[in-house]
């Protein structure tokens, strides 16, 4: 049994290959996250972490090296299939909440379910579950502009665990938030991917946060930095 979730091997990227201005982004990235693991990604602005998490993700390919989610290699695989993989298998979560303005916070998390096949009814209660973790079931029948920021960004955490995939990917979730408010956001992600028992790459500026997780990697400029992986 594969104990791996996410393996990255030798991750090259570049944009406007072979003309003069190409830009070397990604310069062979190596690295695992395990079953029930939580990885802090901590990078600078620029340094090539949103291109990182894009390939993870699926949403992006490689220039050269391999992307394997539970010891499948996704870069052997079609269109179609590496699309289902990332709408069942991958969690996604950015530093802006992205939620569909026209529907509620209880909506927003059952849309993703309904298209992946599941019935309305247990739709509905698989999102008030996930709410009621983060602490907003009471605010379910309220559309996004009706919530805080906090509470939106709570909201999107619930929609990227709605499928109940096996990777958490987040690119700087609490980025967009003030201090005091981040700190208590981020308690609930913890505890939403801790009793998920799910995988997660996080990317944060914050090295506090980034001390709370299991592990800590850096990206400098496209490489992984020697000696701070822990």
């Amino acid at each position: 049994m594969n104990d791996v979730t996410l393996e990255l091997n030798q991750l090259k990227k570049g944009y406007n290959q072979g003309k003069p201005n190409e830009v070397q982004v990604l310069h062979g990235v190596s690295l695992r996250v395990g079953k029930g693991e939580v990885v802090a990604l901590v990078a600078p602005s620029g340094a090539g972490k949103s291109t990182l998490l894009h390939i993870a993700g699926l949403l992006d390919t490689p220039d050269t090296g391999t992307v394997a989610i539970g010891g499948e290699d996704m870069t052997k695989l079609g269109d179609r299939k590496r699309t289902a993989i990332r709408r069942n298998d991958v969690g996604f979560i950015y530093q802006f909440h992205h939620l569909l303005p026209e529907f509620s916070a209880l909506e927003n998390i059952v849309l993703p379910q309904l298209a992946n096949g599941i019935a309305q009814g247990a739709a509905e209660e698989h999102a008030m579950g996930l709410l009621a973790r983060v602490g907003v079931e009471g605010r379910a029948t309220h559309r996004p502009a009706a919530l805080s920021g906090g509470e939106q960004q709570r909201v999107a955490f619930c929609r990227a665990l709605a499928n109940k995939p096996k990777l958490l990917l987040a690119d700087e979730p609490t980025g967009n938030l003030d201090p005091a408010t981040s700190d208590r956001v981020f308690d609930a992600l913890m505890d939403l991917v801790r009793g998920s028992g799910l995988s997660a790459l996080i990317a944060t500026h914050n090295m506090e946060l980034a001390a709370r997780m299991d592990h800590t990697i850096r990206l400098i400029d496209g490489r992984l930095e020697a000696g701070l992986i822990t």
